[in-house]
């Protein structure tokens, strides 16, 4: 048997300017951090001839063709599994579609349990690099490369997104009273929608392949964020760092009218009011998680708990996807 799991993750700084129709034009920057979430894989032989799938759905297939999971199918296929007969199970900490990534870690974790499974040596690149070639160039998907590289890594690294593809990867230079403070007072809350990460995510691709003025112009400002909150977050200024999430959030609104609704606006105000210095949703956006840093934390859990939003509470995972068995 092999079991795999695969972290998931939040975004510090420049999110969105991981996508291919932004980078291969201007380049790209962002700040990914995994955390102490997980989607698991376990995997072993089945006796029976087919292969057996256990995630939201039961599947039994003869071959991998008939596979009807699209990433499960895909990594078959570039793995060349086409005659080995396994039962696979995915089980996950925090639901999809949240916007911590879900997707992304579980085709690392899958990949890395084939690769297991076959006894081969693969490297935390090649990983992230395989991963965004199921869900990019196989199955089209409009995502970016952050997902699969920060689950792939682990840790809170820094990642440039060049012009042909190529993401450079180095950790945040951070020292570790800003690690622990910064972890301390960034506090998670769900906000009970879940979405469709790819529907927001293609109307920024459109648009950006598109040549839209308006939508480059916030990606620029969001990648020089990026940079801001790196040179903040290495200085040891959170505070700083919160003013640029503020600042971040009512930028990325302006990108889709899908982005936000009036319950997250007014969640978001009201934790401003409530001890909350910044803040942001998590992933593409139109639901999931808010993210807030603040330094009065039991205010701000009083007041969260008072409207009925549940706390996520996560510590930094500084290793990316491993076997653990």
């Amino acid at each position: 048997m092999v079991i795999v799991r695969s972290p998931l993750r939040i975004t510090l700084g420049g999110g969105g300017t991981d996508l291919p129709s932004y980078y291969e034009k201007n380049e790209g920057f962002l700040i990914s951090a995994a955390i102490d979430k997980y989607v698991y894989i376990t995997l072993h032989d089945n006796f029976e001839k087919e292969i057996y799938l256990k995630y939201s759905k039961i599947e039994k297939a003869k071959t991998t063709d008939e596979i009807k999971h699209p990433i499960i199918r895909e990594a078959f296929k570039l793995m060349d599994m086409q005659d080995c007969f396994v039962e696979i199970q995915s089980i996950a900490d925090i639901p999809a579609g949240t916007g911590l990534g879900s997707s992304s870690s579980f085709t690392t974790a899958l990949l890395k349990a084939l690769h297991e499974y076959k006894g081969d040596i693969v490297s935390t690149r090649t990983l992230a690099e395989e991963a965004c070639e199921i869900e990019m160039n196989r199955l089209k998907e409009p995502i970016g490369k952050q997902d699969q590289y920060i689950a792939a890594y682990g840790g809170i690294m820094t990642m440039e997104f060049k012009r042909d593809g190529y993401v450079w990867v180095e950790p945040l230079h951070i020292s570790d009273r800003t690690l622990y403070n910064l972890e301390d007072n960034l506090i998670m809350y769900f906000t009970g929608f879940e979405r469709s990460a790819s529907n927001i995510l293609k109307e920024q691709d459109d648009k950006t392949k598109g040549n839209d003025t308006e939508m480059t112009k916030n990606l620029d400002l969001v990648k020089e964020m990026g940079y801001q909150s790196k040179d903040a977050l290495e200085a040891g200024d959170l505070r700083t760092f919160a003013d640029i999430m503020n600042v971040h959030w009512e930028n990325k609104k302006k990108r889709s009218g899908s982005m936000s609704n009036g319950k997250i606006d007014e969640w978001y105000e009201y934790a401003r009011k409530h001890g909350a210095l910044g803040g942001k949703l998590i992933g593409a956006g139109g639901g999931g998680f808010l993210l807030f840093y603040s330094e009065e934390k039991g205010k701000l859990r009083e007041a969260m708990d008072n409207i009925g939003l549940s706390e996520v509470r996560f510590r930094f995972e500084p290793h990316g996807t491993k076997s653990v068995y």
